[in-house]
């Protein structure tokens, strides 16, 4: 899912094993992830999904200050999603604590850990494991 802000930008489901960058999105002002490789491209996520930065995660509230917290890893949810016409898009912390995601930094980067079940869908193939080598003592 992306924030509803983002409904103009060209977006993407986010995959395992991908590292994203937090980053504001041309023609908004609207914070969310994107891949280095397309800076343009929104990289949605579904509630659920799990989340490590390669540091201590830092956010703002459009002032001067910036916060950090004491983590790295995170889940991505949503904070009332109920209510119309605001940013709903959030980082969930081991505590607790969230914060939105309009509100990380810019520039942080954050590797895709794990996605969500959903039940009735499946889950996609392993890459091809190459064969085993052996070696024969005799």
């Amino acid at each position: 899912m992306c924030d509803y802000s983002l409904h103009a930008v060209k977006t993407r489901p986010a995959e395992v094993g991908e590292t994203l960058i937090t980053t504001t999105f041309r023609g908004t002002s609207t914070r969310g992830f994107a891949s280095e490789r397309e800076p343009a491209v929104a990289v949605c996520m579904r509630p659920g999904t799990e989340l490590a930065f390669a540091d201590d995660v830092r956010y703002d509230n459009r002032w001067i200050w910036t916060r950090t917290t004491d983590w790295r890893v995170g889940k991505f949810n949503q904070i009332a999603p109920e209510v119309p016409d605001r940013h709903h898009d959030a980082i969930e912390f081991p505590d607790g604590s969230h914060v939105l995601v309009t509100q990380l930094c810019h520039g942080q980067r954050a590797t895709v850990l794990q996605l969500p079940f959903i039940e009735g869908e499946r889950p996609a193939k392993p890459a091809e494991a190459r064969p085993a080598e052996f070696m024969v003592i005799g």
